[in-house]
């Protein structure tokens, strides 16, 4: 008996010994060598995930200017300033008026060229054929040869003339220099009251050599401190696949001459210009290897033309992933060794109290009531034997602690699956909402043409019986009054279903008199929030300006609202709440001044306070200030924002001032 007892006790610490052994002697080094190799994959998967994310940064600040570029063309093209230039009879003074109105739009808006097409151009044709499949408001990629560039703009095709430099793994070539230019364009229809066209407007930018762009896609992409170990993050531009404008330098040196000129690898050309895809991973750039993404860029057409690139010195990081792998495997090796070691020292302790557990085990499989009791051994197996007694014990407990466990989980379910189903109806109601404003939009277009036919056939019913008309002149009027009133409701149909895209009906107003309309509609918010009013505005005091009075007024409350919430966000401990408002009349406009007591404006708010979706305010949208200046630059107006000057009054604040052009008497 003895016997057998030492030869099981032989045989249960072999496998014990074995293992303990075999994971750390024989899978533990299979391990370790699997983790150097995914940790090397992942690292750099996490480079490839970075320059992807840099490259969608890139392309959305791409985006952006390609869409300012065609708004501000569309911006002019509608603009109330351009239709009235356009009216003036006198050909030398439009003349001279409409060279110094585009060369001031051309400045406002950042554009290399802005020039206006009579209706019938060739170049104004074409153009408007190639930008049919742009979205509105936005403009198109176009290469341009150097007499179309010269022809945009004196000074265009010198601009975007590069020599080309020799580029090692480039495709071989002939060429020596790159005498056209990659421009964003767009071109807007100009239309008269009649709604016919008059003639294009076509503005847009270079981007050869347009360092401004590039370096701005650079600072948004790889702010300072955004890459670690001292790499350093480039963006280019590319026309085919030669470097027209570049923060890449020459030689490496931060000081040296930037690349422009020098063409990308025919590996990356083959990839991106030739089969359209994105290029994520390892470049050779110049004259070192980056971490690379190149996105194709195409014309109207669809045609890929150039490339967009950003991406980041490879070698700091190359160096950091050989030491940390390094690091890791030897931190691998020397666990690996200290764990084999203490598992053959600790092997021969746990040997009897391990057969015993198990041997308790089987007599409870069998059905005994059996206890492991007492164990000499160290504590950790010592509590364990005792958690198994413990375990033994408490198996009903336990049991109905899971049942109760399980009734408060299906009451958990029932309480989710309750507030699911209000999020879906929320959800339910904001898609109707949206539903109802489409078909607003669209009833209301759709009522403008039976009312443009009833409005034109009464106009040739009184000319035809003129006189005739006489005895149901009263019936005609009531008549033109109701379609007049049918115009009104589709208008503010469309006001509400876009405000910011389209313009009422425009009458000459009295800009005091419609400030005291729009009074008595905030008078309550005012004397709630506590605000002591200063109206400097007496009617008749100033010109008449044209525009429409709910728009107007819709701008007024805007900055009424907006200036009253400011002053209230400083709190009761805050200076005294004070509105200023002032109408006055200046070199043949009229200024409307909304100034508040609040805490002012900073740089940053300032430089981006007109842009959609900017709000300071948690439960804003950020859409007033955009729409209100929209509005008024329909009328030729226009909203400005600064702060009051210092010395002006004891408290800050912030002025608001609407500028509209004074109409002719």
């Amino acid at each position: 008996m003895t016997a057998v007892r030492a030869a099981g006790a032989g045989s249960i610490r072999t496998r014990l010994l074995a293992l303990t052994l075999v994971p750390l002697l024989g899978v533990l080094p299979l391990l370790g060598l699997i983790l150097l190799l995914w940790g090397n994959q992942a690292i750099d998967l996490l480079l490839s995930g970075r320059v992807r994310a840099d490259l969608a940064v890139a392309q959305g600040y791409f985006d952006r200017v390609q869409a300012e570029v065609g708004s501000g063309t569309q911006a002019v093209a509608s603009s109330h300033r351009l239709v009235r230039t356009l009216a003036l009879t006198l050909p030398a003074e439009r003349e001279t008026a409409l060279a110094a109105l585009l060369a001031r739009e051309q400045v406002r808006h950042r554009l290399d060229f802005l020039r206006m097409l009579p209706p019938q151009a060739p170049e104004a044709v074409a153009a408007a054929g190639a930008a049919s499949g742009a979205a509105a408001a936005e403009a198109v990629v176009a290469v341009m040869e150097a007499a179309q560039l010269e022809a945009l703009a004196p000074g265009l095709a010198e601009r975007a003339h590069i020599a080309l430099v020799d580029s090692d793994g480039a495709v071989p070539s002939d060429r020596v220099t790159e005498s056209r230019g990659l421009v964003l364009i767009a071109q807007a229809r100009i239309e008269n009251a009649a709604g016919a066209t008059i003639g294009w407007l076509q503005g847009g930018v270079l981007l050869n050599r347009n360092l401004g762009v590039i370096d701005h896609i650079n600072r948004i992409v790889y702010p300072d401190g955004a890459l670690a170990f001292g790499s350093q993050g480039t963006a280019t531009l590319f026309l085919d696949d030669v470097r027209i404008s570049t923060n890449v330098r020459l030689f490496g040196d931060p000081q040296a001459e930037r690349a422009v000129g020098t063409r990308v690898s025919a590996a990356v050309r083959e990839a991106v210009l030739g089969r359209g895809e994105t290029w994520l991973g390892r470049a050779f750039v110049v004259k070192d290897w980056y971490v690379s993404g190149y996105l194709p860029l195409a014309d109207a057409s669809g045609r890929r033309v150039g490339m967009l690139y950003v991406g980041f010195l490879e070698r700091p990081f190359v160096v950091v992933k050989y030491a940390v792998l390094a690091g890791i495997g030897l931190l691998f090796f020397v666990v690996m060794l200290l764990a084999a070691w203490w598992s053959l020292r600790s092997a021969a302790r746990i040997f009897r109290p391990l057969e015993r557990m198990t041997e308790t085990m089987q007599r409870v499989e069998s059905g005994q009531a059996a206890r492991v009791g007492p164990l000499q051994a160290d504590g950790e197996i010592d509590r364990l034997g005792a958690t198994l007694d413990h375990l033994l014990d408490t198996v009903d407990d336990k049991t109905r602690a899971l049942q109760r466990w399980g009734e408060e989980l299906d009451a958990k379910v029932a309480e989710r699956t309750a507030a699911l189903q209000a999020a879906q109806q929320q959800l339910v109601r904001s898609e109707r909402l949206a539903t109802i404003g489409q078909l607003a939009a669209s009833i209301a277009h759709e009522i403008n043409n039976p009312i443009a036919v009833i409005q034109g056939n009464l106009d040739l019913l009184q000319m035809t019986l003129g006189e005739a008309a006489a005895p149901a002149r009263d019936e005609i009027r009531l008549i033109d009054g109701q379609v007049e009133r049918m115009r009104l409701i589709v208008a503010q149909l469309l006001q509400q279903a876009r405000p910011n895209e389209y313009a009422g009906y425009a009458e000459a107003l009295d800009p005091a008199e419609v400030l005291q309309a729009s009074l008595v509609l905030v008078r309550h918010l005012l004397e709630r929030a506590q605000v002591r009013l200063l109206l400097r505005a007496s009617p008749g005091a100033t010109p008449p300006v044209m525009i429409n009075r709910q728009e107007l007024q819709q701008v007024l409350i805007n900055l009424i609202v907006n200036a009253t919430q400011a002053m209230q966000e400083q709190g009761e401990t805050g200076p005294a709440r004070e509105l200023d408002i002032a109408v006055r009349h200046e070199a043949g406009r009229v200024l409307l001044e909304v100034s508040d007591s609040g805490p002012g404006l900073s740089e940053a708010v300032r430089a981006t306070l007109f842009q959609p979706f900017f709000t300071t305010r948690r439960d804003g949208n950020g859409l007033g200030l955009w729409i209100s200046r929209g509005l008024l630059e329909r009328y030729g107006g226009e909203l400005r924002a600064a702060n009051r000057p210092e010395g002006q009054d004891a408290a800050r604040g912030a002025v608001f001032t609407i500028d509209l052009p004074a109409a002719e008497v």
